[in-house]
């Protein structure tokens, strides 16, 4: 073997205990592809096959971040290497997790750049300290303050009876991040009409309002309007991915083809290319075939034919139509537009 060095080595035997298996295709496609943690959070699953996990169980043992448990999860069950037979109402968290045993096909396409460097991640400043309330303190607010009366009152009618921690969460809104009280109302009436109204995901915009200065009830009312139509946007786009659940990361993915104004047609046609491609939905080359169009220019599927077809001229003669089965115009557009992926892969 030129310029090369030939490890030679074997596994120690003597430190085996009981083993659990791998899946082979986690070692053939994903080393590459999946990150550090999510392969941490799929060795820690497949060793707990059979039991019920909770984020905060997998953080722990991890060492990940309870969010990067779940979009770990997600990655996993989105690939097929894992699927789940039950799921935490609370928490959003499959457990359970059961091994698929059908292969697929999977290749990274762009590195992440931003966890190579730090200087490239966003700066934020420290969340503020979340205090408890007890329920003697709460009840003299309340008493003190008709603005945190008036907020727990809307927010019982729209929440349905408060607990204590939910109390709690009203008042690090309303007193540690500052929202003003129509400002917390908008929001949640927000998250009650997108579903999502358990305490974390309230309390994870509010500091995202709070960050961004957003304390008047005209700047809700704008940010909501922005957000419907985002989550519109990514539903139509689940449905055309024909996934049922997105990881945080993928979520973002979307968000920025929205910003680039892709349409639903251009998706659905990216979509076709990567599944020919992998038989499956494979997010990063997705993203790669999108990311590369509006780089080009292309704002719609006239722009994508008329890509396409100076493609096909251009390699008349290198591709053969010998497979009447084989779609050539699909395949010249995934050949075309990733010359520069490519050579990542």
């Amino acid at each position: 073997m030129k310029g090369g060095i030939i490890l030679e080595f074997k596994a120690n035997s003597g430190a085996w205990g009981t083993m659990f298996g791998v899946p082979c295709v986690v070692a053939d496609n994903f080393l590459k592809l999946a990150t550090g943690g999510q392969i941490k959070v799929l060795l820690y699953l497949l060793r707990c096959s059979g039991r019920d996990c909770t984020a905060e169980e997998i953080s722990a043992n991890t060492g990940v971040s309870v969010q990067e448990a779940t979009d770990a999860v997600l990655f996993w069950q989105q690939v097929n290497v894992l699927t789940p037979q039950q799921v935490s109402a609370s928490l959003s968290v499959p457990v359970q997790p059961v091994l698929i045993t059908e292969t697929i096909n999977a290749q990274p396409l762009t590195e992440n750049k931003t966890e190579n460097n730090p200087s490239e991640q966003k700066k934020t400043k420290p969340e503020p300290y979340k205090k408890t309330w007890s329920g003697t303190e709460i009840a003299q607010m309340k008493e003190e303050s008709a603005d945190i009366a008036e907020l727990f009152e809307v927010a019982e009618s729209h929440l349905g009876i408060l607990n204590h921690s939910r109390l709690n969460s009203l008042i690090y809104m309303h007193e540690s991040l500052g929202l003003k009280k129509e400002v917390i109302i908008t929001l949640i009436s927000y998250c009650c009409m997108i579903g999502k109204t358990w305490t974390n995901y309230i309390e994870k915009i509010a500091y995202s309002w709070s960050e961004d200065n957003i304390n008047t009830f005209e700047q809700a009312q704008e940010e909501v309007q922005r957000l419907t139509s985002s989550h519109e946007y990514i539903n139509k786009v689940m449905r055309i991915l024909e996934v049922e659940r997105l990881a945080g990361s993928h979520e973002k993915m979307i968000e920025q083809w929205k910003n680039m104004n892709i349409t639903y047609e251009m998706i659905s046609c990216a979509y076709e290319i990567t599944v020919r491609k992998f038989n499956n939905i494979n997010f990063n080359y997705l993203n790669g075939i999108i990311v590369n169009w509006h780089e080009k220019g292309i704002k719609d599927m006239q722009g994508v034919n008329e890509d396409n077809n100076v493609h096909q001229q251009n390699n008349s003669k290198k591709y053969s139509k010998q497979n009447d089965d084989f779609d050539v115009d699909m395949y010249d557009i995934f050949i075309n537009d990733f010359e520069v992926i490519k050579n990542e892969i």
